[in-house]
């Protein structure tokens, strides 16, 4: 699978070629790989946070399987996933665990002559579309909440991502919470065993290619992605009834009644909140609770990038479409961080 790496703040100057002039110093670089649902949101971070905290970061993007296996193998500083580790799984490779942020999964639809925001699902649709049982746009069950819209004789063309992907652990958690039948069989997961049928992509850019190329196509994407690429979103049904749009005020709602755990984990997907959208879902930063002694600053780094993005960083994450925690979790994040050591045994943060 090809990855591609973003340098996330201002590009160097290159040493100086005269003999009588010194080259520029390089500032320390911190190394992070993961999911790449928040690939742009890491780059507008760090490009701004450097400017304060003097170090840069890096960031390979490419799946939370490889954030979670770059950390563990203590090859970068941290590791950024969709999918949360449990407890016991962080005592045994040794890792803090804390959510950045959160971020929506939207549903986009190329349906010809239906516009963005107008088509409306309910849960138990958009499942048995993507188990194969519904397989017409102008399926009786689609066309029940959608009598103002005309619907075409169209047949229904799921987009499904191949590759490991947070994506698909969030959107599969939502299906599985939604629909008994998709619990009982595809499950939830980052590698899914999709139904026969559909369109094969790789990555978030293609699946959303391949949504924009495809009549009838129907897909899940992160909100800059869809944004960029110009892709009609839907409506979808949350748990309280309400058919709600895709959007920052939504985003927010589900965030807002998140359950949190002690652990710093929080659960914002298929909320019983009026306004909420109901695809959203944290993404979690892996950090080494023992860094080695020539990655402590590099770890360090790590976290005064993010302590920099909770104070500084809300409006870019709301100009980006992603949600920004509350400031409670913020205070409880921070007190995590004394997990972290040095080969002194001492906490790295606040020393």
């Amino acid at each position: 699978m090809q990855r591609r790496s973003f340098l996330v703040a201002s590009a160097l100057a290159p040493a100086l070629s005269s003999a009588f002039r010194p080259a520029l110093a390089q500032k320390p670089i911190v190394q992070g790989a993961g999911t790449s649902f928040l690939r742009t949101f890491y780059t507008r971070w760090g490009q701004e946070a450097a400017k304060e905290t003097g170090f840069e970061t890096n960031f390979e993007a490419a799946s939370s399987d490889l954030g979670i296996a770059k950390a563990t193998q203590r090859v970068v500083d941290f590791g950024a996933c969709e999918s949360p580790l449990s407890p016991g799984r962080l005592r045994e490779r040794a890792l803090v665990q804390f959510p950045s942020c959160f971020g929506a999964m939207v549903v986009a639809a190329t349906v010809p002559g239906v516009e963005r925001d107008r088509l409306r699902l309910t849960p138990d649709v958009l499942a048995d579309i993507f188990l194969g049982k519904i397989s017409k746009w102008n399926d009786p069950r689609i066309v029940e909440h959608n009598r103002d819209l005309r619907l075409p004789d169209l047949a229904i063309v799921p987009i499904y991502r191949t590759d490991p992907a947070g994506t698909n652990y969030v959107f599969t958690v939502y299906l599985s919470r939604v629909s008994e039948a998709w619990a009982a069989g595809p499950r939830a997961g980052t590698v899914v065993r999709w139904p026969e049928g559909g369109k094969e992509a790789k990555g978030i850019a293609g699946v959303a290619k391949a949504i924009k190329e495809t009549p009838g196509a129907i897909g899940v994407s992160n909100v800059f992605t869809a944004r960029a690429s110009e892709l009609a979103t839907v409506q979808l049904r949350n748990r309280s009834g309400a058919f709600v749009k895709a959007g920052t005020d939504s985003f927010a709602a589900a965030a807002a009644a998140a359950e949190w755990t002690p652990q710093n984990t929080a659960d914002a997907i298929d909320t019983n909140a009026a306004a909420a959208w109901p695809i959203v879902s944290p993404t979690f930063i892996l950090l080494p609770s023992n860094p080695a002694a020539e990655r402590v600053q590099a770890t360090l780094g790590a976290m005064k990038l993010f302590d920099w993005a909770y104070r500084n960083g809300a409006d870019i994450a709301r100009e980006l479409g992603y949600t920004p925690l509350p400031e409670a979790a913020q205070a409880s994040i921070r007190a995590s961080w004394d997990a972290v050591r040095g080969p002194d045994g001492k906490p790295i943060w606040g020393a």
